[in-house]
């Protein structure tokens, strides 16, 4: 589960406390009971908090969404994922990292992509490339893109 950042408990909770003070304000003209000032501001506040949320989750994705892959050679074939992430992750936001295996024998093949933002891939590629790792010197580059099938035909 993903807590709300301060940002966001700030937000919610004025909100809450406006919302609170309308449907209070409400209750003393109409001569209602607690219960219902209680009722009303929580859906009234929840509302409001719901529209923020979401507009805000909305353009964080937006910004998530710009990655760049980048190709991994010469790994040691003892290095696995979350050693290979942690690496890469010393220099930006790590958002996927794939090592390939051999289908028949399962063994790593010694190469792989990771996938970063794409702000700090160049800087990835020109701290990490040619640089020791296990006692291997990697190759680390932007991957090329899989031609397309289609264009063949």
């Amino acid at each position: 589960m993903k807590f709300p950042d301060q940002r966001s408990f700030i937000i919610s909770a004025l909100l809450g406390l406006i919302a609170f003070f309308i449907a209070h304000t409400m209750s003393a003209a109409l001569q209602t009971q607690f219960a219902l000032v209680v009722a009303i501001s929580t859906l009234l506040g929840g509302i409001i908090t719901s529209y923020f949320s979401a507009t805000s989750f909305e353009s964080a994705t937006d910004e998530a969404i710009k990655t760049k892959t980048i190709y991994v050679g010469n790994l040691p074939y003892r290095a696995n994922e979350s050693v290979v992430r942690s690496l890469f992750e010393e220099q930006g936001t790590v958002v996927n990292v794939r090592l390939l295996k051999d289908k028949n024998t399962g063994k790593r093949r010694g190469f792989g992509f990771v996938e970063m933002a794409e702000a700090d891939a160049e800087k990835a590629i020109a701290a990490l490339n040619d640089k020791e790792f296990q006692q291997r010197t990697l190759k680390v580059r932007e991957a090329k893109q899989k031609p397309e099938d289609s264009e063949d035909e």
